[in-house]
């Protein structure tokens, strides 16, 4: 029993990794989504604005948007990652950075004041979730999210939104119409295959462009020249 506990706090710590001290191999899995990303909508003119979520929850979505933020932001772009997913929030908690204000006060009350700047890295700022809403599909499907990102399209050159599970809520549906693209991350030995088509299935619903899927939770005991291994 103390043996399973031990094990599994370690598998914790290691969730919480991301920017500067992830391990090489992370690191280098993440450049190359940035570089696949970059290729996927170099015809794009303009602040690049990417949706990341999962089919469902525990799936490592949030660290995927943490550490894809990073590592488009070491490549010296300008970057905002902003915490959509105004139903269960993580993003504050994992970089120690109050949640208010935030996404929702600005949708609701214009409060410009919530972006925070060189927290993680001096070319990415942080709009974290802000106060929980009663309606978040309504919020982030609204014209005042639409008006918001395309005036952070004019500032930065990414703007990469951490969504909720498309399964569990309408949220990155309602969503998708100001999206550029969606990436999916899916976990090894938890998601589900039909959840994968599920999650498909309702995103070629509502035309949304699938820019590829990031595999999660691999993890590898010996070096591998093309190991990829990704945090949660």
């Amino acid at each position: 029993m103390f043996k399973k506990k031990k094990k599994q706090t370690a598998a914790r710590k290691r969730t919480r990794r991301f920017g500067k001290d992830l391990d090489f191999a992370s690191v280098e899995a993440y450049n190359l989504l940035r570089t696949n990303i970059s290729f996927s909508l170099l015809d794009k003119e303009g602040g690049k604005v990417i949706g990341v979520t999962s089919p469902c929850p525990q799936e490592g979505k949030s660290t995927t948007s943490l550490n894809l933020s990073y590592a488009l932001a070491e490549a010296g772009h300008k970057v905002i990652l902003i915490d959509a997913d105004m139903r269960r929030p993580s993003i504050a908690k994992a970089i120690d950075v109050p949640m208010v204000p935030g996404l929702s006060n600005i949708l609701i009350e214009e409060n410009e004041a919530a972006i925070h700047h060189d927290t993680l890295h001096e070319n990415m700022s942080v709009l974290l979730s802000g106060n929980i809403p009663p309606n978040p599909s309504e919020l982030v499907g609204s014209d005042k999210m639409k008006h918001l990102i395309e005036k952070l399209q004019t500032e930065y050159d990414y703007v990469i939104l951490d969504l909720p599970p498309i399964i569990s809520v309408s949220d990155p549906i309602a969503v998708s119409k100001h999206l550029d693209g969606i990436i999916v991350v899916v976990r090894h030995g938890h998601t589900r295959r039909r959840d994968i088509q599920e999650a498909i299935r309702q995103l070629r619903l509502v035309n949304a462009r699938i820019l590829g899927f990031v595999y999660n939770g691999l993890y590898r005991t010996k070096p591998h020249y093309h190991s990829q291994s990704y945090q949660k």
